[in-house]
């Protein structure tokens, strides 16, 4: 099964485009439940989550929405997070899992994180302290820099039983390129636009994802999603082209498309 949601939920320019004006910011998750099944966690990469603030958020949803969940960025980014604070993000994960609504971790590394021996070293490191505090806790990591797309890195994260992100963003540099791969249990998608004039050039971060997605781009992907449904046993797809909406607009219209029937052919069957 596929699941299509946002990467995150609560941005102040969703109000009018997806939020009724007069919605109150502790009514937007169970108005997102209202419209999608999933949902990427995206405030744990800024601040430790505790079990209290997740345990609210499967109340608000009403159990309707499964939940991924980012890493914080002591863990990813400046990975100097000690081993007690990622046993502390563990714990706070227990409401989303006692109510079967946690779909898996999401470690987000940055364009430094370059494929070499010291980052393979860091990252067996912190899966392995990850399954230290929760032995079966799905793990799926996101890279930024292309030197991570090789069949023998593949094979490194396979054998670690660890899920490899596919992106769609822009086709420059040494960014990813759009793969179609599974390393681990779980199939993981993310949309962040093709702004390419914005990628490294921006006054404020959510310039990067400013970004519309035309129908094209999305049934680029339809057959690629497909083939990571048949190779994962569950499957998530999260736009993060969050600027004024747009990631709800694409996630809506490519769960649309994913839903169409293909039609027989003029004198088919029968």
């Amino acid at each position: 099964m596929i699941r299509v949601g946002t990467s995150g939920f609560s941005y102040p320019d969703w109000k009018g485009p997806f939020y009724p004006p007069g919605l109150k910011p502790a009514e937007y998750l169970s108005h997102y439940a209202d419209r999608f099944d999933a949902c990427e966690l995206n405030f744990t990469y800024y601040r430790m989550p505790d079990a209290r603030t997740l345990a609210r958020m499967v109340e608000k949803s009403r159990g309707r929405v499964e939940f991924t969940v980012k890493a914080f960025q002591a863990m990813t980014h400046t990975r100097d997070a000690p081993q007690e604070s990622i046993a502390a993000f563990v714990d706070a994960l227990a409401p989303l899992r006692e109510a079967r609504v946690f779909g898996c971790l999401l470690l987000q590394f940055p364009f430094s994180f370059k494929r070499e021996a010291a980052s393979e070293a860091y990252l067996d490191s912190l899966a392995g302290t990850f399954r230290g505090a929760s032995p079966d806790i799905p793990l799926v990591v996101e890279f930024r820099h292309r030197s991570w797309v090789t069949e023998d890195a593949y094979a490194w994260l396979r054998a670690r039983g660890l899920g490899f992100c596919c992106v769609d963003e822009p086709r420059i540099g040494n960014l990813m390129p759009p793969e179609t791969v599974v390393t681990g249990p779980v199939g993981y998608v993310r949309f962040h636009g093709r702004n390419a004039d914005k990628w490294w050039k921006h006054e404020e971060a959510a310039e990067r994802y400013d970004y519309r997605y035309p129908d094209e781009e999305l049934r680029e992907w339809v057959p690629k999603i497909r083939v990571i449904e048949s190779a994962a046993e569950k499957t998530y797809v999260f736009f993060n082209n969050h600027f004024r909406a747009k990631a709800v607009e694409g996630a809506l219209r490519l769960r649309e498309i994913l839903a169409e029937r293909v039609l027989d052919p003029p004198g088919g069957p029968g």
